[in-house]
């Protein structure tokens, strides 16, 4: 029985709250993520019963060996690879996996967003993350919004080239200031992102709540499509606007999202 520890670090992927128990459950030593007090100690691995992400230790770290023997236990729903830099790398962990099972490349440098189209692409990849942080300790970049811009939007490409699913967005530090949280989550969103790590539980509903579309946007979208059929999915006018194919296929999407297509 293996005996690991729960970190706070939480994912939310389009809006839905991956079932990972409250938080990744973590390999190895190399994270500096806190613990949650509720958590404190190892807690026995065969009582997750498939629902735990594991974020193991990076691939020139000590310990990675270790962790690769564990990834095809039954207990693991997915896997963060932090660190992810290499294609070839990423492609050897994901070897280790059972079939089916996600794993999802933490990209947290200045090589890992280079090759981010490279790293998306390689086997067993199911998205991207971007480790803000890291990020901007190794490029000495200071402030994350429009500083980190090129990143992100590098990230979201390279995802949508290499056919993956919309990548996740790094950390919002600010504990007790929901509307500093609202607004990082409304930017990634903008740009294209699907979702958002969170490192306190407390995030979880603001960080849910702004993957999901606004009622307004919903609102629109309904306009849109029955406009759309009323004139036989041609190009028509809605709210003063000429809406055609692409616009009109972004609308349906949003509804289908929601169940309301």
């Amino acid at each position: 029985m293996c005996k690991i520890k729960v970190c706070v670090t939480l994912i939310f992927s389009d809006g839905k709250p991956i079932p990972c128990n409250e938080g990744y459950f973590l390999l190895g030593d190399d994270s500096r993520d806190s613990y949650d007090s509720r958590y404190q100690g190892p807690i026995p691995f065969d009582h997750i019963h498939g629902r735990a992400w594991l974020r193991i230790n990076a691939c020139d770290t000590e310990g990675h060996a270790d962790d690769l023997a564990l990834l095809a236990l039954p207990g693991v729903a997915g896997v963060l690879l932090p660190k992810a830099e290499d294609a070839e790398r990423v492609r050897g962990v994901a070897a280790h996996l059972r079939p089916g099972v996600p794993l999802m490349p933490l990209v947290e440098s200045a090589l890992g967003v280079w090759n981010a189209r490279e790293v998306a692409g390689a086997d067993g990849v199911s998205r991207l993350a971007f480790g803000s942080i890291d990020f901007q300790l190794d490029t000495g970049i200071v402030g994350d919004r429009e500083e980190l811009l090129y990143a992100r939007s590098r990230l979201v490409l390279a995802s949508r080239v290499a056919g993956r699913l919309a990548p996740v967005d790094g950390v919002t530090t600010s504990l007790d200031d929901e509307v500093v949280l609202a607004a990082d989550v409304a930017a990634a969103r903008r740009l294209g992102f699907g979702g958002k790590l969170c490192i306190h539980p407390k995030q979880v509903a603001t960080v849910n709540a702004g993957f999901r579309p606004p009622a307004a946007e919903l609102e629109w979208a309904r306009r849109v499509v029955a406009a759309a059929r009323a004139a036989g999915d041609n190009a028509v006018r809605v709210d003063g606007k000429m809406v055609d194919k692409p616009v009109i296929e972004r609308a349906q999407a949003l509804l289908d999202a929601e169940g309301g297509g």
